[in-house]
Order: structure tokens, then sequence, then C-alpha cells
């Protein structure tokens, strides 16, 4: 799915649009004149080198750093929708030692019932639906500290999905997954957003990923450098400059 097939209007709370944002620290600029359309259904990749706002810009969406400008959830004209987001950090790290058990992990986020009380029926019902919409059933036992970083992923994302979002938000989805994984995961994403038509607005330092399934790439280095279709930004000099100019640190 590409811009022109929405005819550049849409007017659902999926519909992601930024305008002329910016955020300051202090005196330090992080990001300036930001201008941003994501449409329902569409796999957008944020991209930069480190250092250049890409979290930043993530935490003003979420409402988790001031910002000026204007971020919306419909077409301009429109009354804004609070759309519900969810939301996958990047992994965190969990001791393999600890007991804690992905059931456990679920049942802390979403239930009152105290975790060493055990998984009721109808929790554990709900626990299976959510892992069943990214194939991980079978990870509802295992410790959380012992899950390979695929599966990691795969039982944030499930978490994130609960309640179905009208956009998902993903910082690094692919960090720490090799690359069997990443294909898997990619295909993943690329399912759900298909099966529930959803906006995906996720960053990565991997890019061999973006031309098979992200329908807009933005770099970005405290502003948008150049965004558009994958090829045209991967191969294009601002690429080149962001990248390789500054010793191929991505």
């Amino acid at each position: 799915m590409n811009l022109d097939m929405h005819g550049g209007s849409c007017g659902h709370s999926c519909c992601l649009r930024v305008e002329n944002l910016s955020v300051k620290i202090g005196s330090d600029c992080i990001l300036s004149d930001v201008n941003l359309h994501v449409h329902c259904g569409e796999l957008v990749a944020l991209i930069g080198p480190n250092g250049a706002g890409k979290s930043t810009f993530l935490k003003a969406i979420l409402g988790q750093r001031e910002y000026e400008g204007v971020i919306a959830f419909s077409e301009p004209g429109q009354r804004s929708k609070k759309p519900r987001i969810g939301y996958v950090p990047q992994s965190p790290a969990f001791d393999p030692s600890d007991p804690v058990s992905v059931a456990d992990l679920f049942a802390c986020c979403m239930s009152k019932r105290p975790a060493f009380l055990g998984l009721s029926k109808s929790m554990r019902a709900l626990v299976l639906e959510c892992l069943e919409r990214v194939h991980g059933e079978d990870l509802i036992d295992k410790r959380v500290g012992t899950l390979s970083g695929g599966e990691l992923q795969r039982v944030l994302l499930a978490l994130a999905l609960e309640p179905l979002p009208n956009i998902l938000i993903l910082d690094e989805p692919l960090s720490g997954v090799d690359v069997e994984g990443m294909g898997t995961l990619m295909d993943m994403l690329d399912e759900i957003r298909k099966n529930y038509d959803l906006s995906i607005l996720m960053t990565t330092h991997d890019f061999s990923m973006l031309p098979r399934y992200a329908n807009q790439v933005v770099l970005i280095d405290r502003g948008i450098l150049i965004q558009g279709e994958p090829d045209a930004v991967l191969g294009s000099p601002e690429f080149a400059q962001a990248f390789h100019m500054k010793g191929g640190n991505i």
C-alpha cells in the first residue's frame, strides 16, 4: 500500500499527522521543523545516525516529551481523535535466573490479581489469545530471561497489541535479533498490519528489510533530510552523507 492508493487523505485515528514539530532540551534543539504523514495501514521506518533524534520523536508522539508544533490523528479540518497506541520500547534486559515467566509478565501488566497467585483460567486463555497474534503460544510458560531476542520481541509485541491499537510504535525492534529472526519478525509485522489495518512507525538501524516491508522511509538527523519510498531514500545522496561521511556510524 502506498500514499497514492489513499488519495492523500484518510480521516481515521490511525492517520498520524505531524506538522512543524520541534523539540528542545534546554538550549539544545533536538528536532526542528519535522513534518510527517503516516496513513492507515502503512509501515513507516524512521532511520538516522546515533543522536539524530529518533527516540525523541517517538517520545513526543507518545506524550512523553514536550514539543512545539502539531501532532494529530486526523486530517486538517477534521476533529482529532485520540487513538490507542501500542508501544514496544527497546528490548529491556531480564536476568536469566529470574523465575518470572511470560504468563507472569502478562499477569502483572493485564491483571489486578497478584502474579504469585497464578493465572486464572480466563486470564490464561486471554494470554494465549494475545500470544496467538504473534504465533507465540508455546512461549507462555517460558522464563522471560531465557527468551531469545526474537522471542522477547514477540512477547513484547503481543503485550502492545492488547487491546488492539490504532497505531503501533516500535523502537529498534530488530535490535538483538538474528538475521533469520529479523525476517520472521518483519513477516509478522506485515501480517499484523494487513490483518488489523493499523499503522506502524518503527525506528531501525537495519536497512536490509526496508525495501520489502516499508511503505515509507524517513531519514532524520535533527530534522527530516529526505522521506519517500525505501529505494529512493536508501539510494539518495542524503543517505550516503548521513552515514558514510560520519565514519559509518549507524
